[in-house]
């Protein structure tokens, strides 16, 4: 227990200090989930299509012909293993539903159980913390990932309770079996447990009266444990199969952005004034008399500091690395604050009073948010009532060149027709190694997975993504039976030749193909500039 903990616990539980209040605050954090039948995260659709795979291969075999799915020992298998246990019971859609709103919940246990446990009660600074349980990686759908933090936020806090009552050897022993858990639920939990637990022992060990060096050492005596899972990653990314580079090191300007963006979800003014009230939370720590910085949770914060500048953009190919540590790092440095001893109980109150108000904005703008894209997706996917069970779909979903603060959540929409239609999906994923579905539908070469399903207006750079004419033009229409066009940008209605449109709403059409092998030349005639001599160089760089 920190300094200042032992006088916490002579004064009387305050609401928000009591288990009630933790249940409370646990239940407002599942609010925005419990309305949208598919929780609107960008990623999670795609997710749900592999899903389906990985549950319906026996009774769907037309589905081997398009995708290999494989188990492996990965560190990325949360939901995948959970939804095997669930999926029998309550259907794939409602156990991934219950899952990813557990997420949001754990979350704020786990932030509000190390607070506590910190200083002993929780400080009503610490409130201020809880809209990130809704982050930016959140939202985008990094679902394994999210899960696997919410759990190591919790794990933590038991580490720092069996510290506490000097319980070391059961720690060891529960944490072997945890750290493992953690890593195959995602990498990147079993990390930011293994960070958190070093900067708390050392601390301990340092408060215990050895110099930092021998308490460093002790540290990692103490975090031993924890270190199994690393000869599981070794034999991951050895492996032969095994793709991904790691690149784009100390790219500030983006980590600057990652900094601005942690409550990233729809209106950028209101999600930028949010955060400005976490960095003026965070910097009235060092100014205001009346609130300080603990010293466990502060060099705890700042380690997390040290990994996000130090993490890449990328890590074995999977994008985003350093961005999604982001908000777990301010979240550990708000619940690291708490009243100095002198902070009357009116003026601790009102601290609070003002981070649960921020906590139900917030809780409010997302609800509204949800419900927003719920409409979204209800009129989208309509459209697959018109798709039969098993059809050759290539879909094409309508993006812009610039990085818009609000995501359409519709960029993995195609995986839903995988999922409740049993339809091919363009828009898997199919990296060996980071998952365990690839995609073998050879046939439908450069528009078989992701990001085949994203199309703009014009060629974007620095992305593969296509301009939506190049690829109604180029697309093997003797491989798919459908296409689906969502929200797209404005072209040619002559590259719609040779297909029937049989369902319809706003700007997005589902096409039945009745003449698949038309030459898409005939199609381009006149298309000025998009002639043929540039969708012949566009086939050659077209990605695989």
């Amino acid at each position: 227990m920190d300094r200042g903990a032992e006088a916490a616990h002579e004064q009387a539980l305050r609401w928000w200090q009591t288990r009630c209040f933790v249940a409370a605050a646990a239940i407002v954090a599942a609010v925005p989930l419990l309305l949208p039948d598919v929780p609107p995260l960008v990623d999670l659709p795609g997710h749900l299509g592999r899903w389906r795979v990985q549950q319906s291969s026996g009774t769907a075999p037309w589905l081997a012909d398009w995708y290999a799915f494989e188990w492996q020992l990965i560190g990325n298998l949360g939901i995948d293993l959970l939804v095997v246990l669930l999926e029998p019971l309550l259907g794939l859609e409602p156990a991934v539903k219950l899952v990813v709103l557990a997420t949001p919940v754990l979350t704020a246990i786990g932030l509000l159980w190390i607070a506590r446990e910190v200083h002993g009660r929780i400080p009503p600074t610490a409130l201020f913390a809880l809209p990130i349980v809704y982050s930016f990686p959140f939202h985008f759908g990094f679902v394994n990932f999210a899960l696997a933090m919410a759990l190591a936020l919790n794990a933590f806090a038991l580490w720092l309770r069996l510290a506490r009552q000097e319980r070391l050897r059961l720690r060891a022993v529960l944490f072997v079996p945890i750290g493992l858990v953690l890593w195959i639920c995602h990498t990147y939990g079993w990390g930011l447990l293994g960070v958190l637990a070093f900067s708390a022992e050392l601390i301990r060990q340092h408060d215990r009266g050895r110099a930092w060096p021998l308490a460093a050492f002790h540290a990692g005596l103490h975090c031993i444990p924890l270190a199994p899972p690393a000869l599981l990653m070794v034999a991951w990314r050895s492996g032969g199969h095994v793709t991904g580079q790691t690149a784009d090191w100390f790219n500030w300007r983006a980590k600057v952005m990652w900094l601005t963006m942690v409550l990233r979800d729809r209106w950028e003014m209101f999600d930028i004034a949010c955060v400005a009230v976490l960095y003026l939370v965070l910097f009235k720590g060092f100014r205001d008399p009346a609130i300080e910085y603990s010293r466990n949770l502060g060099i705890s914060a700042l380690f997390l500091l040290a990994v996000f500048v130090l993490l890449p953009r990328i890590v074995f190919g999977s994008a985003y690395a350093d961005m999604r540590l982001a908000p777990y790092m301010l979240g550990i440095a708000l619940i690291a604050l708490r009243p100095r001893p002198g902070l009357t109980q009116r003026g601790a109150a009102t601290l609070a009073l003002a981070g649960l108000a921020f906590f139900l904005v917030r809780i409010g703008g997302t609800t509204a948010s949800f419900w927003q894209y719920d409409r979204t997706y209800d009129r989208e996917l309509a459209a697959l009532d018109r798709v039969p069970v098993g059809a050759r779909l290539v879909s094409f979903v309508g993006e812009t060149c610039y990085n818009e603060w609000m995501m359409s959540r519709l960029e993995h929409a195609p995986g839903m027709a995988l999922t409740r239609r049993l339809a091919f999906s363009n828009d898997q994923w199919s990296m060996a190694g980071a998952q365990l579905l690839t995609v073998r539908y050879a046939a439908a070469r450069g528009f078989n997975h992701d990001p085949s399903q994203i199309v703009t207006d014009v060629r974007c750079p620095r992305e593969w993504w296509r301009p939506i004419a190049v690829s109604l033009a180029t697309f093997p229409r003797e491989a798919f039976d459908y296409v689906w066009i969502v929200q797209p940008p404005a072209y040619d209605k002559r590259l719609e030749a040779g297909m029937t449109p049989i369902w319809r709403s706003g700007s997005s059409v589902l096409f039945r193909i009745d003449e698949p092998r038309r030459p898409p030349e005939l199609l381009m005639r006149d298309l000025g500039p998009l002639g043929p001599a540039y969708f012949e160089r566009i086939r050659r760089t077209r990605p695989s």
